[in-house]
């Protein structure tokens, strides 16, 4: 499961992505996670979820943004990456970043030129080298930049110019964004994607067993969506869309079986965090949440189970 990271008084923290940040992911999305890049600063517990599961991608622009001139506290509000398949297909999956803000393109630009960086031109949209590694930049308005490797960005551009489809034309995927984009850092899955986080989730909970049923209802799970926030303490909500209740009802049989399973070898935290969460299924959802303060779930970050959940 690709969970990623997360001022003042008077900003309010949501990371919604604007149109023409969507336009520029591919149609066949498999996840999308967007964070608020500047709330995540002002939370002890988003900082360590940060530290703990950062994409080799953002430490890469991380880095890069240090070196560029850009003020990553403030010119940088939202992040978002984008795995998507290269066929639809195919299983292949490609990951392209995309970051928000108020950038200073002349600064930018000027700052290449110094450089001697020289980019190389798709259509009308000139591509940079950020890294040695092979990150590349593409600063397509001053509120818009993608990056990542060359070809996940290439099929962005080609996305955002119109020459392929992009997610804007992913009725399920934009449907599925509106019950979370206002939260500080939120996530949604396709269907694949679903299926691929549901089998870690029940995996890492250890209900032996679990895999012959989970396949009677894997192919009724239609996607799903979750969200975090770091405001007071740390608040997680995961909602699992399926075909009808009984698959529902099902999956979250299995999943407070495989809680039940897990707690018999956990330690304190992880029993802690256990307790702290609830399963329920409703109208063809599957909810699952869980609450905990900053210290508790810090401590959670460097347990066996959180490791299993994320690898």
């Amino acid at each position: 499961m690709a969970l990623v990271l997360a001022a003042g008084t008077a900003y309010a923290p949501a990371a919604q992505l604007d149109t023409d940040a969507r336009g520029a992911i591919p149609h066949d999305v498999q996840q999308l996670v967007v964070i608020d890049y500047r709330a995540m600063q002002n939370s002890t517990a988003a900082m360590d979820l940060r530290n703990r599961v950062m994409p080799p991608e953002l430490k890469q622009f991380d880095e890069a943004l240090q070196k560029s001139g850009l003020n990553d506290n403030h010119d940088v509000d939202e992040l978002a990456f984008a795995l998507f398949r290269t066929k639809s297909d195919s299983d292949s999956l490609d990951t392209v970043g995309i970051a928000q803000g108020q950038f200073d393109v002349q600064s930018i630009m000027a700052g290449f030129k110094k450089n001697k960086v020289k980019p190389t031109v798709v259509r009308t949209n000139s591509i940079y080298p950020m890294t040695k590694a092979g990150m590349v930049l593409c600063l397509v308005d001053p509120s818009t930049m993608i990056f990542g490797e060359k070809e996940a960005v290439e099929k962005a551009l080609d996305a955002r110019d119109g020459i392929i489809p992009s997610m804007l034309n992913n009725n399920g995927m934009m449907s599925s964004m509106q019950s979370v984009d206002s939260s500080p850092l939120w996530s949604i899955l396709d269907q694949k994607g679903t299926q691929t986080m549901m089998m870690q989730l029940l995996g890492s909970a250890g209900s032996a067993g679990s895999g012959a049923d989970f396949e009677t209802v894997r192919k009724k799970l239609d996607g799903s969506s979750y969200s975090m926030d770091f405001q007071h303490g740390v608040k997680f909500d995961l909602t699992i869309t399926t075909s009808d209740a009984f698959t529902a009802s099902t999956l979250s049989s299995l999943m407070t079986a495989a809680v039940m399973v897990r707690k018999m070898s956990s330690t304190d935290t992880e029993k802690s965090a256990l307790n702290a969460t609830s399963i329920s299924a409703s109208a063809g959802q599957l909810t699952i949440d869980y609450t905990s303060t900053d210290n508790q779930f810090s401590s959670l970050l460097q347990s066996p189970l959180f490791g299993n959940m994320v690898r």
